[in-house]
């Protein structure tokens, strides 16, 4: 439990270690689809643009625009097509890593493109079989390979693949938690008692010889 913990600290560090320019539209992202996906259970089915069209609404902002863009997504079509986006934002979120935590953010946009046409249970589906599948296939290729300890080219590992694999989903995860997380670490912060620092010992420094 304690490992968990601390993978999930390692991770959330990650995901939030970012340029501000991509920590605002990843914020973005994260609300829209937080809102998107409790709107499946608030007022079912909500597509991902009804967010924006009741925000607009509330404004008294015409919607006329997305009432378009919602009628040729629904178009049948352009279901396979947008069948194809959800799947590459699922292979978008199995691309995350700790130094790339943009694909993830992509991967959720692509998603939320094709759920506009396909629905919500039918984007989210194909892209969490896209990213699943692509990782076991990884997995299912790195299981022949014999590793050396003195390895001189790139090879295919299980143990790092699955790792990869659990990183990049749990990332993924994380975009639609990024602002609720972060508004909950900045509330808490005045509470919270961190241990103290323990300063590096400093290493001896070494004598040089002058030689007449």
């Amino acid at each position: 439990m304690r490992t968990l913990r601390r993978e999930m600290a390692r991770i959330w560090a990650c995901v939030t270690d970012r340029s501000r320019g991509h920590l605002v539209l990843a914020a973005v992202v994260s609300l829209w689809t937080l809102a998107w996906v409790i709107g499946q259970a608030v007022a079912p089915p909500m597509t991902p643009l009804d967010v924006p069209r009741s925000l607009m609404s509330w404004a008294d902002i015409p919607t006329g625009w997305l009432d378009n863009v919602t009628e040729w997504a629904r178009n049948p079509d352009r279901s396979a097509v947008l069948g194809l986006v959800a799947i590459a934002g699922g292979l978008l979120w199995a691309a995350g890593t700790e130094r790339a935590q943009f694909p993830a953010v992509l991967g959720w946009l692509a998603v939320l493109v094709a759920a506009e046409g396909i629905g919500y249970h039918p984007a989210v589906l194909r892209a969490v079989l896209a990213m699943v599948g692509f990782i076991a296939v990884l997995t299912l290729v790195s299981l022949p390979g014999k590793v050396s300890v003195m390895m001189n080219r790139i090879v295919l590992i299980p143990k790092d693949v699955i790792r990869a694999g659990a990183t990049a989903a749990a990332m993924a995860a994380m975009v639609p938690l990024l602002v609720p997380g972060l508004a909950i670490v900045r509330l808490l912060r005045p509470y919270v008692t961190h241990p103290p620092r323990v300063p590096a010992p400093r290493e001896p420094a070494t004598k040089t010889l002058v030689r007449d």
